[in-house]
């Protein structure tokens, strides 16, 4: 209760207002409240699909999840903030630091898993007196929200982390890249700023230790491409976001020609907490060749999704299973899209192996930022291919032939078998374009974006071949199904109201029959059918006659 009235500010909030909400609160926590108490919202900490989804987390980067508001200093303070940099800044070398994090072999958590410790001791090494920190909020996956959870609820963190690199770098400035699409995490961002500046943390002299930085927030205007290092320093720079050769790599030579170092926000979230509790507490947690946490967008076709955090090593089937609750609506679990537009399909089959950089990799997914998406029997492995490479093929920047043409004659392909329009032969015509496309591809976009297509391929091509004969599987192709109306229909007219293209011709207590040449497939009628009376068939499936 003093919790919550601590933060009605007089010049906010009316007298009356406050006088309600206190009498609000004291009738919240008084016996006959107790007696009668609100369960609408209540979870089970101790068993069941809650429990496992709370308990099975490890949080390090998301430490004391909803436990304080992410603008309150004091609240930030209580639970050990900027601990680490005042410890960094009055008892650390910039040497000693760097080892730490080695030591911790904490991997850059926004993709490509480089390890941090190497990576700022490239950019110390540069002889250069001016050396930039560009965290890397660019959060362009479809279904994502990783970076935007974690700078809406732990904006101090980020900074803290922020700052503690560009000491050890010795680097006085630091810019954050953020996708203009996330106006909270922005706004709380600059308030965050503000309150560092004010209270110190920020700006010339930090907690009197005679070290200087200063943090600038850099909108972006949304193209997925300025996810890559290279073309987000255009993009910070004023020019058009796209990527460059490599060497010089941004250590060496990045920003305005700067050594710039360039980390993933969770990676920098992380960093106070290794600093607080040791590089071997990180170290050994995880696998072999992947150590600590990994914060995750859980979605789909899951019973519990949600921004996590676990352990590296643990399985998909775990994450799916347990700490998802399970497939939503009893379907089936049929694979994880892992990765984000770039990433691969890994079957059922395979839920098995333990989440890591090396073993994802092995088997033809990629860790990426942190895009889990749970699929059941309903969807058809082509489509999904052909939806996350018409993703990647829009976001193309164009600057090389491979990426540009390849991604369009590979969606080409996939969407004549989405359409049953496809030939013999352009099942291999498309595993050849996507290999080509792998090689020849100037960035990690181009070179990534054949995974969706390769791994389905793989694993599903069963799928492909039926869409070759016309068929789909999952009767998720619109042009290769048709609904049809059966005998259990009674007549109710909820499918004619529902159809937004009048397909369905009403006609109370009669068995209602669909017209095939309007109808869109949006599956509204069968959805809205009380009687289970729509089914939906194959293009060319015969009718059934049922005897009478």
């Amino acid at each position: 209760r003093n919790l919550l009235l601590r933060h009605f500010r007089p010049h906010q909030t009316s007298q009356r207002m406050r006088i309600a909400m206190q009498s609000l609160l004291n009738r919240i926590i008084s016996d006959d409240a107790v007696s009668d108490p609100v369960t609408r919202y209540a979870i089970d900490v101790r068993d069941g699909a809650d429990a496992r989804y709370l308990n099975m987390q490890t949080r390090l980067a998301t430490q004391n999840a909803g436990e304080c508001d992410p603008l309150d200093l004091d609240a930030y303070y209580h639970h050990d903030g900027f601990t680490a940099l005042k410890q960094v800044l009055t008892e650390a070398q910039p040497e000693a630091l760097i080892d730490t994090i080695t030591r911790s072999e904490l991997r850059g958590r926004g993709g490509a898993g480089f390890p941090t410790g190497m990576k700022w001791q490239t950019v110390r090494a540069q002889q250069d007196t001016r050396k930039i920190v560009v965290c890397n909020g660019d959060e362009g996956d479809p279904g994502a929200f990783m970076d935007r959870m974690i700078f809406e609820s732990f904006p101090f963190r980020v900074l803290e982390g922020i700052a503690i690199a560009a000491y050890s770098i010795g680097a006085h400035e630091a810019y954050i890249y953020i996708r203009h699409e996330y106006p909270l995490a922005i706004s709380r961002l600059r308030r965050a700023i503000d309150l560092c500046r004010n209270q110190g943390w920020l700006g010339d002299n930090i907690a009197g230790t005679g070290t200087s930085l200063d943090v600038t927030l850099v909108e972006g205007a949304g193209a997925f491409v300025c996810g890559e290092e290279t073309a987000l320093l255009k993009a910070i720079e004023g020019h058009r976001g796209m990527p460059r050769y490599r060497p010089p790599y941004p250590a060496e030579s990045g920003l305005w020609k700067h050594p710039t170092l360039v980390n993933n926000v969770e990676t920098f979230a992380l960093v106070p907490w290794i600093i607080r509790n040791g590089p071997h507490a990180f170290a050994d947690m995880g696998t072999h060749s992947s150590k600590g946490t990994k914060a995750f967008a859980l979605a789909g076709k899951i019973a519990h999704g949600g921004l996590i955090e676990v352990p590296m090593g643990i399985s998909l089937r775990d994450v799916v299973m347990q700490l998802g609750g399970g497939i939503e609506n009893g379907r089936t679990f049929k694979a994880v899209q892992v990765g984000g537009p770039s990433g691969g399909c890994i079957p059922e089959s395979l839920a098995d192996i333990p989440i890591d950089y090396v073993d994802l990799k092995a088997e033809g997914a990629m860790m990426g930022s942190g895009g889990l998406v749970v699929l059941d029997d309903t969807d058809c492995m082509v489509d999904i291919a052909r939806y996350f490479l018409a993703f990647t093929q829009e976001e193309s920047c164009g600057k090389c032939t491979f990426c540009r043409i390849g991604t369009r004659r590979m969606l080409d392909i996939l969407e004549r078998l989405c359409a049953g329009k496809a030939k013999t032969g352009d099942l291999e015509l498309l595993e050849q374009l996507a290999h080509e496309v792998q090689r020849g591809s100037l960035c990690g976009l181009g070179k990534t974006a054949p995974n969706p297509v390769l791994s389905t391929l793989k694993y599903f091509r069963e799928e492909y071949t039926a869409h070759l004969e016309g068929h789909c599987p999952a009767k998720r192709c619109k042009a290769l199904i048709r609904y049809v109306i059966n005998d259990p229909c009674i007549g109710c007219t909820r499918c004619a109201q529902r159809c937004p293209v009048d397909a369905i011709a009403m006609r109370p207590y009669e068995k209602h029959e669909i017209d095939g040449t309007l109808c869109t497939r949006c599956d509204a009628c069968r959805i809205a059918c009380p009687a289970n009376a729509i089914e939906i068939r194959q293009r060319d499936q015969p009718e059934i006659k049922q005897e009478t």
